[in-house]
């Protein structure tokens, strides 16, 4: 597979199960990119369909056991214009002082399927890093755009949003994973 633009990567690839929280390569800083060959290319393919298959906002590469600093996303901004790429090695940086506007949101992961909680993040961030040709790229973006590059980056550093909560909202969170759990194969998105 050679370079190519993200209208092409939605294209391609094969939806790839989705490992759940507890799994190792979730809780580990994920090495940066360094090539972005076809290797890559092939990785992103398959992260949009995995995404996709699932309906979700954005997938890190350590969600389908991929130990790469790498995210794909394909959610609304602030505005509602539905936005769609790829961030390499990200680096988010957050609103601070006055500008820090803090919002608490609905969130999930897919990598704890059917849970959801509220989450307060800064309602912008930046996110910098690079595009899949290896290009530098610099993103502001509120709505879920902005919170969806707060929550990926986060997979990147080795945390999950349940890292984030007091202990009884997460486990609040695990008892509703658990309680629809049966909807979600081990092999859940991919068939």
């Amino acid at each position: 597979m050679n370079l190519m633009p993200v209208s092409e990567l939605l294209r391609l690839g094969t939806a790839q199960p989705i490992i759940r929280w507890g799994t190792p390569v979730l809780h580990a800083p994920a090495r940066p990119v360094t090539e972005f060959g076809s290797d890559l290319q092939d990785l992103l393919a398959d992260m949009f369909a995995t995404n996709t298959a699932a309906h979700g906002a954005g997938l890190a590469a350590q969600q389908i056991g991929v130990d790469l600093a790498v995210f794909i996303y394909d959610c609304a901004d602030e505005v509602g214009t539905q936005r769609t790429g790829v961030v390499c090695n990200p680096v988010v940086d957050r609103p601070e002082g006055v500008d820090r506007q803090l919002v608490d949101y609905c969130e999930g992961c897919l990598s704890l399927p059917g849970a959801y909680t509220d989450l307060a993040r800064p309602d912008f961030s930046t996110c910098r890093g690079n595009d899949q040709y290896g290009n530098p790229i610099e993103i502001t973006a509120g709505g879920t755009l902005g919170r969806c590059f707060q929550h990926e980056t986060d997979h990147i550093n080795g945390i999950v949003f349940g890292d984030r909560l007091p202990t009884r909202k997460r486990k609040q969170l695990y008892r509703d994973h658990d309680e629809v759990s049966d909807q979600y194969t081990a092999h859940w998105p991919a068939c």
